[in-house]
C-alpha cells in the first residue's frame, strides 16, 4: 500500500466553503462531505490540524458592520469562525471522529484556549484539533492564521481549500481561457497578486519554506489525493 506523502497537514477551510450554494450559514451535506474526507486521510494515519473562516456567518452582515470600526468588526469575524468550528465539531462527533477546537480569543465555557503544546499532543494522539478565531489579532485573516498555525504545529505543508481547482492565470469564471498553475512559486505568487492568500500569509510560508497546496474541497477524493502526492490543485513552493 502506497503511504501519504505527508504525515501532519494544516487544512484552512473558508466560511464560504461550508456554504455550498447557499447564500450564507452552513449547508448540512457539504459538512458532512468535508469531514468524510478529513476522517479517510485520518484513518490513513495522517494528523489533520484545521483553520476555519467565518465568511459564511460574518460576511452575511456585511451591510450592517459598514462604517464600524475595524477592529470590532474583525472580532466579531473571529467569533464568527468560532460558531463554525463548533459545527465542524459536532459534525465531526456524529462521524466518529475525535476532534477538540482551541480559540485564540478565550471562551473557556465553549472552546479551549490555544496551547500548542496540548494541541500538538491531541495531533499525536490522532485527534483532529480545529483552531478558531485566527490569530486572535485584528487586522490579520484566518489565510495568516493558516500558515501561523501550520509552522507553529511543524504541519508539513498547508492545504487551502477552496471553491475552485488550484491556482489560475487569471478569474477562470471571467476568462474561459484562464490556465491553471500546476507549481507555482511564492515569488511569484506576490508579485502577480494572484489571491492565492494574502500577502502576509504568503510571506510567512516563503520564508519558512513551507509548501501550500490550492485545490478543490468540492472535488469528491481531492483531500486524498493531495495527501497521497498526486497531482492535484496548484503547488505553491519556494
Amino acid at each position: 500500500m502506497t503511504l501519504p506523502a505527508y504525515k501532519r497537514i494544516l487544512l484552512k477551510l473558508s466560511g464560504e466553503a461550508l456554504m455550498g450554494d447557499d447564500s450564507y450559514g452552513i449547508n448540512r451535506d457539504v459538512i458532512e462531505r468535508i469531514v468524510a474526507e478529513i476522517a479517510e486521510v485520518n484513518q490513513m494515519g495522517v494528523e489533520v490540524a484545521v483553520v476555519i473562516g467565518g465568511g459564511n456567518i460574518f460576511r452575511g452582515m456585511t451591510s450592517s458592520a459598514e462604517g464600524m470600526d475595524r477592529a470590532t468588526a474583525d472580532y466579531m469575524g473571529m467569533l464568527a469562525t468560532v460558531m463554525n468550528a463548533l459545527a465542524l465539531q459536532d459534525a465531526m462527533r456524529r462521524a466518529g471522529l475525535v476532534s477538540r477546537v482551541q480559540s485564540a480569543l478565550r471562551i473557556d465555557q465553549v472552546v479551549e484556549p490555544y496551547i500548542r503544546g496540548k494541541a500538538i499532543r491531541y495531533l499525536e494522539a490522532g485527534k483532529v484539533v480545529i483552531f478558531a478565531a485566527g490569530t486572535g489579532n485584528p487586522f490579520f485573516t484566518t489565510d495568516t492564521a493558516a500558515a501561523l498555525r501550520g509552522m507553529e504545529m511543524n504541519v508539513d505543508i498547508v492545504l487551502k481549500a477552496t471553491k475552485v481547482d488550484g491556482v489560475y492565470t487569471t478569474d477562470p469564471k471571467v476568462n474561459p481561457d484562464a490556465e491553471r498553475y500546476q507549481r507555482l512559486s511564492f515569488d511569484t505568487a506576490i508579485a502577480e497578486n494572484l489571491k492565492v492568500m494574502d500577502a502576509t500569509a504568503l510571506t510567512l510560508c516563503r520564508d519558512q519554506k513551507l509548501p501550500l497546496k490550492v485545490f478543490s474541497i468540492f472535488k469528491a477524493g481531492a483531500l486524498k489525493r493531495v495527501v497521497m502526492g498526486e497531482e492535484e490543485g496548484t503547488l505553491v513552493e519556494v
